[in-house]
C-alpha cells in the first residue's frame, strides 16, 4: 500500500467514524419524549377517538341508501362494471328500512337510529375507497397506511409529532375484546421510538387490574417501586456509556417511566364502574341482546364495544391523545354468509356511539376531539355467490365505495360528502382515499402530513407515503 492510499483510507475511516457517532447522537435526541409538542399550525381537534368497525360493515345497508337496488332486486346488475364480473349475485335491496334525520335531513338505516339523532354533528364520507378488498391489507392500510406490515400506524405518528397532555398515561392507546385481524401491527410504532407505540388494553375485561396487567408489583409499595425503577435507569444509562447512544434502549427507558407513573392514574381512568349507572347503562355496557339466537362468527360479547367506548371517553378526559376501539376479536363485521347479522352488530354498535357524541357534546369536548367511525372497507351490493357454504343473502368485501363517518374536531356536521354509484358499489363522486382520510385528520390535529417524517433507511417516510390530499370541503 503506498503513502497516499494509507492516508485515503485511514482519512475516510476516521471521517466515517465521526459521521458514525453524529448519527448515532442524532438517533438518541430523536428517542421520543411523550411531552407535549408545538403543531405546524394552529389545530382543530386536539384529541382522536378511532371506532373501528373490524370486518367491514355494508354501506347500503347503514348510511348510503340506494333506491335503485330495490328496482332491480333480484336481478343481474345492468350495464358494464368490469371489475365485479369475477363473482357477480343477484342484486340485493337492503332489508332494513332507512329514515331522515335531524334538520340535515340525511338518511341513515334501522340499525343506527340512536346515532342517527346526532347526525348533525356528523359528516358522512360516502366515497371512501382503498386498494384491496383482503381483510389483511385493507385493515393495514386504514391503520397504518401502507398494505405491507413494518410501518407506524396512524397513532403512533400523531402522538409522534403533537405527545399528549397526561404524563400519567400513555398518549395513544388501543381498546380490543380479543385481537383484531392482524393485531399488534394496527398500533405498532414500527421504526418510530417505542414510546409512540400503542398500548393494547382489552376491553372485554371489567377490572382494571386484569385489564392492565403486572401495573403494579406483588411485592414492596410504591417507593420501593420507585427506587427499582430508578436503579434500573441509572443501570440502563451506564449501559448508553459504556455503549454509545441507543435509540431503542432509550424508549424502553421511557416506557418503564410511563408505565411507573400509570400507577397514579391509569386503574381509575379503566374502572367504569366509578360511573353512575344509568351512564353505564346509556352506553350499554351491560346490555343484553334480544337477537342472541343469532350465531356470528368472531363475535363481541354484548357490552364489550360499549365498555370500550365509555373507556374512550374517559381517556380523552384524562388528556389522552389518541384512543382506537376496535369493536371486538377478529374481524365480526364480516357478513359473507347473511347481511342480517348487521342487525345483532348494529344493536352493540348503535347505543355506545350515540352515548359517547352525546357526551362529548354536552362537555365540550366533542369541539375538540375527532372521531372516527368506520372499517377497512364496505360490502357489494350483490349476494355473496363466491363458492361458500351456508351463504343466505350474504354479501362480499367492497373496497372500491364504502362510507366513514367523522364528528367534531372542526368537521363540517349534517352533510354527506361523496358518493358511489346508483347500487353503491363504486365511489363515483369525490373519490377519498385513505391517504385523504389520513391526511385530512392529520390537518385537523395541526399537522402537515408532507413535513410530518421521520429518517430511516435512507429515506423520509410519513403516515400518507407519497400521497394524499387534504379534504378542505368537509372543515369546518
Amino acid at each position: 500500500m503506498t503513502r497516499r492510499e494509507l492516508l485515503r483510507h485511514t482519512g475516510t475511516g476516521f471521517g466515517m467514524v465521526g459521521l458514525a457517532n453524529l448519527i448515532a447522537s442524532q438517533a438518541l435526541a430523536d428517542a421520543g419524549s411523550l411531552t407535549p409538542k408545538t403543531p405546524h399550525f394552529a389545530p382543530k381537534a386536539k384529541q382522536v377517538i378511532f371506532l373501528f368497525l373490524n370486518g367491514g360493515p355494508s354501506q347500503v345497508d347503514t348510511f348510503d341508501p340506494k333506491p335503485a337496488l330495490a328496482k332491480y332486486h333480484g336481478g343481474p346488475m345492468p350495464g358494464d362494471y368490469p371489475k365485479a364480473k369475477q363473482e357477480r349475485g343477484t342484486l340485493m335491496q337492503s332489508p332494513f328500512a332507512f329514515k331522515r334525520y335531524g334538520e340535515s335531513g340525511l338518511e341513515v338505516s334501522e340499525l343506527f337510529e340512536k346515532t342517527a339523532r346526532c347526525i348533525d354533528d356528523i359528516c358522512v364520507i360516502r366515497s371512501m375507497h382503498t386498494d384491496l378488498p383482503a381483510h389483511p391489507q385493507a385493515i393495514l392500510q386504514m391503520n397504518v397506511g401502507r398494505i405491507i406490515p413494518g410501518f407506524p400506524s396512524m397513532g403512533s405518528w400523531i402522538t409522534y409529532g403533537l405527545g399528549t397532555e397526561n404524563q400519567n398515561l400513555p398518549g395513544f392507546i388501543s381498546l380490543c375484546a380479543g385481537v383484531p385481524d392482524v393485531g399488534p401491527q394496527l398500533w405498532s410504532s414500527a421504526f418510530l421510538p417505542s414510546v409512540y407505540q400503542g398500548t393494547y388494553v382489552p376491553s372485554d375485561e371489567s377490572n382494571p387490574e386484569k385489564m392492565i396487567q403486572h401495573l403494579r408489583s406483588r411485592s414492596g409499595d410504591t417507593v420501593e417501586q420507585r427506587r427499582r425503577v430508578e436503579l434500573w435507569e441509572k443501570l440502563n444509562r451506564l449501559d448508553l456509556e459504556n455503549r454509545g447512544p441507543d435509540a431503542q434502549l432509550e424508549g424502553r427507558i421511557q416506557s418503564m417511566e410511563v408505565a411507573y407513573r400509570m400507577q397514579a392514574e391509569a386503574l381509575d381512568a379503566f374502572d367504569v364502574s366509578k360511573e353512575p349507572e344509568a351512564i353505564r347503562e346509556r352506553y350499554g355496557v351491560n346490555a343484553k341482546n334480544d337477537g342472541s339466537e343469532m350465531k356470528i362468527k368472531s363475535a363481541t360479547r354484548d357490552g364489550d364495544f360499549a365498555r370500550g367506548c365509555l373507556v374512550a371517553r374517559r381517556l380523552v378526559q384524562r388528556g389522552v391523545r389518541v384512543v382506537q376501539v376496535y369493536f371486538g376479536n377478529d374481524k365480526p363485521w364480516d357478513s359473507h354468509h347473511d347481511i342480517l347479522v348487521h342487525r345483532r352488530l348494529g344493536f352493540q354498535a348503535d347505543q355506545p356511539i350515540a352515548a359517547l357524541l352525546q357526551d362529548l357534546k354536552a362537555s365540550g369536548l366533542l369541539k375538540e376531539t375527532l372521531v372516527i367511525i368506520g372499517g377497512e372497507f364496505g360490502r357489494r351490493p350483490w349476494t355473496e355467490v363466491a363458492g361458500r357454504i351456508n351463504v343466505q343473502n350474504g354479501r362480499n368485501h367492497n373496497n372500491e365505495g364504502f362510507t366513514y363517518l367523522l364528528a367534531g374536531g372542526g368537521v363540517k356536521g349534517g352533510i354527506a360528502y361523496g358518493a358511489t354509484d346508483e347500487f353503491g358499489y363504486q365511489s363515483v363522486e369525490n373519490k377519498v382515499h385513505v391517504h385523504d382520510l389520513h391526511a385530512t385528520v392529520l390537518h385537523l390535529m395541526g399537522l402537515d402530513h408532507t413535513r410530518l417524517t421521520y429518517p430511516y433507511s435512507g429515506r423520509n417516510f410519513r403516515l400518507t407515503d407519497v400521497a394524499g390530499n387534504v379534504v378542505k370541503q368537509i372543515i369546518a
